[in-house]
């Protein structure tokens, strides 16, 4: 015969466990929902964000000229309104997705030409950013704008 105590000693063991599972993972649950949640914000960042580049370099007559109106553009989305030399480097790494999006919306001359790979640009561009910055590129847009408070006089 077994005593009492034991089955509820193993029945308190269990239910600790199911605790113990449920806790795990709802832990498991949010770390992927902020993973996933943090995508997507990526997701429509970069697409907001190369918009913005791809409207820019449209009407640009050259290269050149594209590449001066995406980093305009670029800082504008940033809101830099000043120089510094990172944010001068980082205008220049993007300068490859500038020159992409600049022959990616030329007219085709040539049918059989292969078209820039515009998405490997910005891929690149954003593994160097990963590589040479504590985070991802779209980091920069969750920039804080604190509130103006309102005087009258």
């Amino acid at each position: 015969m077994v005593p009492a105590a034991s089955f509820l000693d193993a029945l308190q063991l269990a239910a600790a466990r199911a605790e113990q599972a449920e806790s795990d993972f709802r832990r498991e649950i949010a770390q992927r929902t902020k993973a996933l949640e943090r995508e997507r914000a990526f997701a429509h960042r970069r697409l907001n964000f190369m918009r913005a580049i791809a409207q820019a370099v449209a009407s640009a007559e050259n290269e050149e000229v594209a590449v001066a109106a995406a980093s305009a553009a670029a800082s504008a989305k940033l809101g830099w309104a000043t120089e510094s030399e990172a944010r001068t480097d980082v205008l220049a790494r993007l300068a490859p997705v500038a020159r992409a999006v600049f022959v990616g919306l030329a007219p085709v001359a040539d049918e059989d030409a292969p078209r820039p790979d515009v998405l490997g640009a910005l891929a690149t561009f954003e593994a160097w950013y990963r590589d040479t910055h504590p985070d991802a590129f779209w980091v920069l847009f969750e920039h804080y704008m604190p509130e103006t408070p309102v005087v009258d006089f």
